[in-house]
């Protein structure tokens, strides 16, 4: 993988002058709000994003299983995130690759004291492991997630510090992931949860007072509106 950074010719190269060349083009603040933005604002974006959801599907009128199932699923997406980034560790000490300005010069570089290697951007890993744990939660909130975590790879991009294939390994790392581990996550969370539901102390966190009671006045999971259905569209 060090191998390729060594060649200009190669499009990994190509389009990592591309994408950089846009901040010496673009405006100072520009270059600050994207640096922000890509070091912290897109990951905390994320997380609110997460609790919002959350907020909203605990107040969702339903059954102990279905609320259990799907705050399962929320929790696993910061859960697959931690794990990404464990299993990212040695592949980074594996592959040994480094940061991009430190073999191509001319590079816009708008973060300094990045001293570890390259191959793959955390940051994408981390954002996406998220989005994809989100989307198999609820398919709305879960396309907003991905759309954040793809804007989060080109920033690290635009901001030199990762080749286009960093990014791209990470996108790949942290699906994979989410979305392999995230049976086995969701029969050991989703007990849990039943267990925390039952709770009078802690219960409100899968489950608002607007769900219980839309449970004690009969409420039938399966016979909401089909289009209130789709809107919330959850995965149990």
């Amino acid at each position: 993988m060090a191998g390729l950074a060594e060649s200009g010719s190669n499009p990994d190269v190509d389009l990592l002058y591309d994408i950089n060349g846009l901040a010496k083009d673009a405006p100072h603040w520009l270059d600050r709000t994207v640096e922000f933005v890509g070091e912290y604002g897109l990951l905390l974006a994320m997380v609110l994003l997460i609790v919002w959801c959350w907020w909203g599907v605990r107040r969702r009128p339903g059954g102990a299983e279905e609320a259990a199932s799907s705050i399962a699923a929320l929790i696993w997406a910061p859960l697959a995130a931690g794990i990404a980034i464990l299993v990212n560790v040695p592949i980074r000490g594996f592959v040994e690759r480094p940061r991009p300005f430190l073999d191509h010069e001319g590079l816009e570089v708008l973060v300094s004291g990045k001293t570890d290697y390259s191959f793959v951007s955390d940051h994408a890993t981390l954002t996406m492991a998220m989005a994809v744990g989100l989307f198999v939660a609820h398919r709305r909130f879960g396309l907003v997630g991905i759309g954040i975590a793809l804007l989060e790879g080109f920033c690290r991009i635009f901001m030199g510090v990762h080749y286009p294939t960093d990014v791209v390994g990470g996108f790949a790392l942290g699906t994979a992931v989410a979305l392999l581990l995230s049976p086995v996550a969701s029969m050991l969370l989703t007990p849990v949860l039943k267990a925390v539901d039952r709770s009078p102390r802690v219960g409100w966190v899968v489950r608002g007072r607007a769900a219980r009671v839309g449970e004690r006045d009969g409420f039938i999971p399966g016979a909401r509106p089909e289009v209130a259905a789709e809107e919330r569209d959850l995965a149990a």
